[in-house]
């Protein structure tokens, strides 16, 4: 279910489980990407909630939660933190996607000790975005929305998801669009991203083209004690188009994790 909750002077919003958390559970904390919103986690969440506490965010300015966005993936971080606290959620394992990603590994530098473990999914230590995209999103967002729809996802997948993910991307503003692509140029944390001392498993499609999977196993090989799993048959959009791999890396790394 959705819950709202008055947090820095916003509503902001959450998918939860009905009726509230477990103590004897885990917690999997969700992040969309840019311009995304919590349905981009339906196929993670509607299957695991038996077996864990679930919270799938709307960042500010997406979905349910009120505006405006940021375009910094640090201020992104500290609306993460106070949605932590906003819903009383205690040492989570942080999974973001693209942005998401991002801030993932941005809390996990900076708050470390607040999270239980990170999963950054199709992400980097860099994250580029080619300026006539950010110059195209201003002058005609349609187009560069249906262009980002169809190369985020692997050939095989694009007859059955392109209209969802163009749906999606399309309910957001262009301008938060803007500010989530603005703030993924402007991320490096190829110095600090060694200083991640938690769990942590990084997973990107195989046929990701807009995160290669070279970015993510750079994250493996610089975060200490991480693992990757590179998921067949899956592009970007690595969560909705093989969520049954998915699901099951997530999982068993979870089940992993001290309790």
């Amino acid at each position: 279910m959705i819950d709202l909750r008055e947090i820095g002077g916003r509503k902001l919003a959450c998918w939860v489980n009905d009726g509230g958390f477990r103590a004897d559970r885990k917690t999997l904390v969700f992040i969309h990407g840019s311009g995304g919103n919590h349905t981009d986690w339906i196929r993670q969440f509607t299957p695991l909630q038996n077996g864990f506490n679930i919270a799938v965010m709307d960042l500010p300015g997406h979905g349910q939660s009120d505006g405006p966005g940021e375009e910094d993936v640090s201020a992104y971080v500290a609306w993460v933190k106070r949605l932590l606290e906003g819903f009383e959620i205690e040492k989570p394992v942080l999974i973001g996607h693209s942005l998401g990603a991002a801030i993932c590994l941005s809390f996990a530098i900076r708050h470390g000790d607040v999270a239980a473990a990170a999963v950054p999914v199709g992400g980097g230590v860099r994250m580029p975005v080619n300026p006539l995209i950010l110059e195209g999103l201003k002058k005609d967002p349609a187009a560069i929305i249906g262009m980002a729809a169809k190369f985020s996802l692997a050939k095989e997948n694009r007859e059955r998801l392109s209209d969802f993910v163009t749906e999606n991307l399309s309910r957001a503003n262009p301008g938060i669009i803007y500010g989530d692509f603005f703030a993924c140029s402007k991320l490096d944390i190829t110095e600090a991203v060694a200083r991640i001392r938690i769990p942590a498993l990084i997973l990107c499609g195989a046929d990701d083209k807009m995160t290669p999977p070279a970015l993510s196993e750079y994250l493996r090989d610089h975060i200490p004690g991480a693992g990757l799993a590179l998921i067949p048959q899956a592009g970007h959009f690595v969560m909705l188009e093989n969520p049954e791999a998915f699901n099951a890396a997530l999982t068993d790394f979870v089940n992993a994790l001290p309790a």
